[in-house]
């Protein structure tokens, strides 16, 4: 059986404000990690949230440890754009895109 996490992400201390998203520092760099993070299974689902000040993803891995060590290789994460917010198990009940 599958185990989901949902991963919230939130700016770090490096975010720069005045700039958009695919303005920041290592955007290619954090783009390319993470169409490679969906392209092997691990993100499920991802998206910016509402107010553009963090995300949420849905990764598909057998611990929190390994969501932890795998996201630490982020370039984002790496140079202190994203922060981890939370991270929480997320047992699906409801699948109308059968995730």
């Amino acid at each position: 059986m599958p185990h989901y996490f949902a991963v919230r992400t939130t700016h770090g201390p490096a975010w720069d404000s005045s700039r958009t998203l695919r303005e920041q520092a290592l955007w290619g760099e954090h783009a390319d990690f993470m169409d490679a993070l969906t392209a092997d299974g691990f993100v499920a689902l991802g998206g910016v949230l509402g107010g553009g000040s963090g995300a949420l993803l849905i990764i598909d891995a057998e611990t929190e440890t390994a969501v932890r060590a795998r996201l630490a290789q982020d370039p984002w994460v790496a140079s202190a754009h994203l922060e981890i917010a939370s991270i929480e198990t997320w047992n699906i009940l409801l699948n109308g895109h059968r995730l």
